[in-house]
């Protein structure tokens, strides 16, 4: 039986032509050549895989051959190359650093520099894997990789530059080499297996590749062992079976069941899943991936970033073109927040499920909050559904009391409402409008870039009901931008200030009271005296701003912090303002306390 040898063998590039993805080394080290500036040293480093030390043999082939192409390529014909071949060159000498890393190896190594070439020009040394040589070995090289002889070219090799001493590395070219993308990887393969007479699929190719995560000889052994278990026909089904990663469509069918909102089929399928033999964290984390694929679809600048087949890509593209943004920023944020806590649960099923759950219910929120900000259904919803008013006669209309900024609007005499004021600005309808008008609780609702209004990110992680809340300042529109006055803004910031007081948030009431903020049309400075008042501040920033908006009616309210001296006073100093006023002398101290975890007694 003939000895098989192995792809990555087989097909080692042997010329600079033939090396995969790494064009700006290869063109670098031709154009040296051709102009006979050749360094000393060189240094190649990046990661495992990607040709380093072939690019050294290539190299030190190239430079001793005695009838280059005009390519500045190796003939392959003459005595020097031909020698190169079958391994009997006398110029050429590869030592592994991982297991000859000793002050001896070096010496020995020094030793052999001292003979000049018999026959050639130059005597190369490759150390592979120069990483792993010991400090003293390194510091005896020193002298020698500063001052070689001038036929000697050192070629260095590692994974890890940083693991490298400095004074190494000011003595050598650094060439630093590239993960090898996804395309070139699968373009190779797809060639090694038209010469094999291997059939082939691009779906199944473009998979290996990206689980080679830019390592030629990673997707190589792949490919090797694939033809193995397909007995030459590597489809996609097999490649996805035999390397164990979940198949796209999963992925695919999981987003339009999210996306109608049924909880039943997601968590059915998660099941299958996870029957299937696949961890929960990869799943997740899969998922995340798949919805970032669906972002960068969304925009034709981005698209070029999906490393998929093509196939592949017109999937994305068609369910990224039916997909809300809102939808898939939110849902991307809840797969990043469950990958990120799925170490520490001890129920890492249920992290996954409840992750999903949300996620299902992001459609329905979203839609909510479009219907709000829709001013003409919004305003025949509310008067229809929520609206019973008493017949319109004169005397019920010259008694009624003149409407404020919450009230309903008047009703004339045709019968229609009456806008006093353009439908952008329209108040919303509230329980204090009338008696016989029912009431209308919906949460403040974030604003998205876009213009429309999502749900809070906050809400979705904590695990809120989104639905009907008696929580802060009621209102439907985010768009309004209403003239307040000092006065109107320091009763409502006295309001909120009383609350904190009664809700027993000491350092919150300090921190209202303590100083007068500065108002500048829509801009307010709250003054904070140390680190605990800012942190405090930045707790309950969001209440704060929601509160004021809600109450002002002006949604364009900004809230900043200005850090000034501590007034002289006579107050009781609690715990937490001892430990600011500790940090702020000695800083290292904060970092001993998250350290070892520990909390402020009240």
């Amino acid at each position: 039986m003939e000895n098989f040898i192995v792809s990555a063998r087989k097909y080692r590039p042997a010329t600079f032509e033939t090396v995969v993805g790494q064009q700006h080394i290869t063109g670098t080290l031709k154009n040296a050549i051709k102009n006979n500036q050749l360094a000393q040293a060189f240094l190649f480093c990046g990661p495992r895989g990607v040709g380093k030390t072939t690019c050294a043999r290539i190299l030190a082939k190239t430079i001793n051959c005695t009838s280059l192409t005009p390519e500045q390529e190796a003939c392959g014909t003459c005595e020097s190359c031909q020698s190169f071949q079958s391994g009997h060159s006398f110029n050429f000498h590869e030592l592994d650093a991982a297991s000859n890393n000793s002050v001896d190896d070096i010496r020995s190594l020094i030793e052999q520099v001292r003979i000049p070439p018999q026959a050639g020009k130059y005597k190369i040394y490759i150390i592979d894997e120069v990483h792993m040589l010991s400090t003293s070995a390194f510091n005896a090289f020193l002298k020698t990789l500063e001052e070689p002889p001038p036929y000697a070219i050192f070629i260095l090799a590692t994974t890890e530059k940083h693991k490298i001493l400095p004074t190494i590395l000011s003595r050598c070219q650094i060439f630093d080499f590239n993960r090898i993308q996804v395309e070139d990887i699968s373009n190779h393969l797809a060639k090694i297996a038209e010469r094999e007479n291997i059939a082939t699929d691009n779906d199944g190719l473009h998979i290996i590749a990206q689980k080679a995560d830019g390592g030629l000889r990673d997707a190589l052994s792949m490919f090797d062992q694939i033809v193995s278990y397909t007995n030459r026909n590597v489809t996609y089904k097999a490649v996805i079976d035999n390397l164990n990663i979940l198949d796209y469509d999963y992925y695919f069918k999981l987003t339009d069941y999210i996306t109608s909102g049924d909880v039943s089929h997601t968590l059915l399928l998660f099941n299958e899943i996870l029957n299937n033999g696949f961890d929960g964290n990869n799943f997740i984390n899969g998922l995340a991936g798949h919805f970032r694929n669906l972002l960068v679809g969304k925009d034709n600048q981005t698209i070029k970033l999906l490393e998929v087949s093509e196939n592949i890509k017109q999937k994305y593209l068609a369910q990224s073109n039916s997909t809300n943004l809102g939808f898939i920023l939110t849902a991307l944020n809840l797969a990043n927040q469950c990958d990120l806590n799925y170490k520490n649960s001890k129920n890492q099923r249920l992290q996954v499920e409840l992750a999903l759950i949300k996620m299902c219910h992001i459609p329905s929120v979203i839609q909510l909050a479009n219907t709000a900000t829709d001013p003409d259904q919004d305003k025949k919803k509310t008067l229809v559904k929520n609206e019973v008013p008493a017949p319109a006669t004169a005397h019920s209309l010259a008694a009624a009391p003149t409407p404020q900024a919450p009230a309903a609007p008047p009703i004339g005499k045709n019968g229609p409402p009456v806008t006093a004021k353009p439908a952008e600005t329209a108040p919303a309808v509230t329980a204090t409008t009338a008696p016989t008008t029912a009431s209308i609780k919906i949460k403040p609702l974030s604003k998205s870039t876009s213009g429309s209004l999502i749900p809070s990110l906050t809400d979705l992680n904590s695990g809120a009901d989104l639905d009907n809340e008696d929580k802060g300042p009621q209102y439907i529109r985010g768009n309004d931008k209403q003239a307040f006055t000092p006065e109107q803004f320091m009763a409502c910031w006295q309001q909120y200030a009383q609350k904190a007081k009664e809700d027993d948030k000491i350092h919150l009431f300090t921190l209202l009271t303590s100083n007068e903020p500065v108002l500048d049309g829509i801009h307010v400075t709250v003054l904070v005296e140390n680190v605990a008042l800012e942190s405090t501040l930045q707790d309950e920033k969001i209440d704060l701003l929601n509160f004021l908006r809600g109450n002002l009616s002006n949604f364009d309210i900004q809230l900043f912090s200005k850090r000034v001296e501590a007034k002289q006073s006579d107050r009781i100093y609690t715990n937490k303002d001892k430990y600011a006023y500790l940090v702020e002398k000695n800083p290292q101290l904060e970092e001993f306390r998250q350290r070892f975890n520990l909390d402020l007694l009240p």
